[in-house]
């Protein structure tokens, strides 16, 4: 899977890091975030979206990431929309 770095928060300490990348082959973006803790991840699971069952499958997870990323996310999308342009 060729990654392409995109960013990292700023202002996390050294050891936690939430992070942006682009996964090149797919033309998808990968996100490392924190967990959101059992009380968000619930109330995630339990939001109903017509056409879709509740819960989070088994092969999904909800993480979260700060605000402050948006721009490293925004940067992520423009790679992945540009890698689709023949």
């Amino acid at each position: 899977m060729p990654l392409l770095f995109v960013g990292i928060d700023p202002a996390t300490e050294k050891d936690k890091s939430p992070t942006v990348w682009v996964d090149q082959e797919t033309n998808e973006l990968v996100l490392q975030g924190w967990k959101p803790g059992a009380e968000l991840e619930a109330e995630c699971a339990a939001f109903e979206v017509p056409g879709h069952a509740k819960g989070i499958p088994a092969e999904e997870a909800v993480i979260r990431v700060p605000a402050r990323m948006v721009h490293m996310i925004r940067k992520a999308c423009d790679v992945v929309e540009r890698a689709d342009v023949p």
